[in-house]
């Protein structure tokens, strides 16, 4: 099988969660990994920080490169794809994994947070892309993979949390438009989606301990998002992809491992927008 190995990961959002385990299941087939995030310091309510995260990497087999990176600022992302060049000699692959969410409606959600999920999803991601392009460009076989959902333009996927749902969807329209612009010149653009939801420090904030048991791995995008990296670039473009969709197509049947002991594959919870 292809593996990663000797490629160059910018991945946002890296300290934990699903960025940290796409970062670590690409660190053992011994790729490098800029780890792009804001945490620094140790989260009151999150677990992970950028250095937990390369140490983790390093662990793993991988090389890590921990970077204080806001999306939102140009100037640190910039800075941060020339570190990751200087270090590495190059990026391969790009991962758009930093998000924001808030799942409230239009009366309950206040700008400054409507602000800063399109701030962090949909222009950091293209932001990200933009500051990556001309180095993936440069690559045997690069990747840009967003963590966001299918284009799904129905009114259900909008009505609960519209400010989201145009945030995430925002991501998944720079998968949309960039795939067609960079087709010919063999980037690959393609976004990712969980089919139930993710277990993740995150969710613990949103929901709780009951919910997360119910939830699936982050594992199970790692591997997914493996699949999906290691494909030929000219060949594997524009794609929607739900994590377990993929895994099927390389062949995985059994998706126990993913979910937490004691729990049906009929009791894990949907996510949003599938």
């Amino acid at each position: 099988m292809a593996d990663l190995r000797g490629k160059t990961l910018f991945i946002t959002g890296a300290s934990r969660g699903i960025g940290l385990a796409i970062a670590k299941r690409a660190a053992e087939d011994g790729a490098n990994i800029a780890i792009a995030a804001k945490t620094a310091e140790p989260h009151p309510k999150l677990a992970g920080t950028i250095y937990t995260a390369a140490e983790a990497i390093e662990k793993a087999g991988g090389r890590a490169l921990p970077l204080i990176v806001d999306v939102r600022e140009e100037a640190m992302v910039e800075a941060a794809v020339n570190q990751t060049v200087q270090a590495f000699g190059g990026i391969d692959i790009l991962v758009n994994n930093a998000s924001a969410i808030s799942l409230t409606g239009t009366l309950e959600t206040p700008m400054k947070r409507y602000d800063l999920m399109h701030q962090i999803n949909t222009r950091g991601t293209f932001l990200c892309s933009q500051k990556c392009l001309p180095h993936l460009l440069k690559s045997a076989n690069p990747h840009i993979l967003n963590l966001s959902p299918p284009l799904n333009m129905e009114e259900r996927w909008f009505a609960p949390h519209v400010a989201y749902t145009m945030a995430k969807f925002g991501m998944s329209m720079c998968v949309l438009g960039m795939a067609g612009e960079f087709r010919d010149r063999g980037v690959a653009v393609n976004a990712l989606w969980p089919r139930t939801a993710i277990d993740t420090d995150a969710m613990n904030v949103i929901t709780g301990p009951d919910f997360r048991r119910r939830c699936r791995k982050p594992e199970i995008m790692a591997d997914a998002a493996h699949v999906i990296l290691t494909r030929p670039s000219r060949e594997c473009t524009g794609n929607f992809f739900i994590d377990d969709e993929v895994l099927r197509s390389a062949g995985v049947t059994d998706f126990s491992r993913y979910r937490h002991e004691g729990v049906a594959e009929a009791d894990l919870i949907p996510d949003f927008f599938v």
